[in-house]
């Protein structure tokens, strides 16, 4: 069984009146064959735990720690960070004009691998998961997230967890701008990833919907930068009835 830890931990983001901390003591373990969904509302530090868990250098870790099966996740570079077994699909993928997905897939594969795929099986592989994301094999030849929609943009994050096939999956608002049917084939690659039993999910998101199709088996509210309340699938559907005005002006 794998762990992701994390530990008391306070980031910071610099802004021009100096250095303002996002998150202020955030404990929390995935465990591989987990799900687990971050909610809460706007500007409550949610996103700002995926990007430190990735290594985004625009956040500062002040104090605490993130460990991967007790290695100090900290201390790894972002590449190195992909090749021990975590990913993140972002909320708002960039655009790599000229460069097609065909070759970002097999040079992403062989950076985490260590070495390139073969070709033959390769491209056996990509065509199959593509079909499973509804995309038509010439996405392949298509510059990456250059001119896509904003269900290709996600449909293509999903597209690159199940080739990667990483130990943990951080999703950052994966539902974000999907119609039904993309947010259905999203949450179908979501769950074929998680399925394999030795995975562990991520989830963060605003709403509910995503997560009538992907059951999370732990909860967690994010308020002001920290987790101000944590419970069972059960937790999301207080949220949807309740909202989150009780955990903010307690937090307040």
């Amino acid at each position: 069984m794998s762990t992701l830890q994390i530990r008391d931990l306070h980031v910071s983001v610099n802004t021009e009146d100096g250095a303002k901390e996002i998150l202020r003591g955030v404990d929390l373990m995935v465990s591989s064959g987990e799900t687990h969904a971050i909610m809460g509302p706007n500007g409550s530090g949610k996103s700002t735990l995926a990007y430190s868990i990735a290594g985004h250098p625009k956040y500062t870790v002040t104090s605490g720690s993130i460990a991967l099966d007790g290695v100090d996740v900290l201390a790894m570079t972002v590449d190195e960070r992909a090749r021990a077994g975590l990913f993140l699909a972002m909320q708002y993928p960039v655009e790599i004009p000229g460069v097609s997905v065909a070759n970002f897939l097999r040079s992403a594969k062989t950076a985490v691998d260590g070495e390139a795929p073969k070709l033959r099986t390769w491209v056996k592989d990509v065509n199959e998961a593509l079909e499973r994301a509804t995309l038509d094999k010439t996405f392949a030849g298509r510059s990456v997230n250059d001119g896509f929609s904003g269900g290709e943009k996600k449909r293509h994050e999903i597209l690159q967890l199940e080739l990667l096939n990483p130990k943990f999956a951080v999703l950052d608002e994966t539902d974000s701008g999907l119609d039904i049917d993309a947010l259905r084939t999203v949450s179908a690659g979501v769950n074929r990833f998680s399925s394999q039993g030795d995975r562990g999910v991520l989830l963060i998101t605003h709403y509910t919907r995503i997560l009538r199709y992907i059951k999370p088996d732990h909860v967690h509210v994010f308020v002001a930068g920290r987790v101000a309340d944590r419970g069972g699938a059960e937790l999301a559907d207080q949220l949807e009835a309740e909202g989150y005005d009780k955990y903010v002006k307690a937090a307040v």
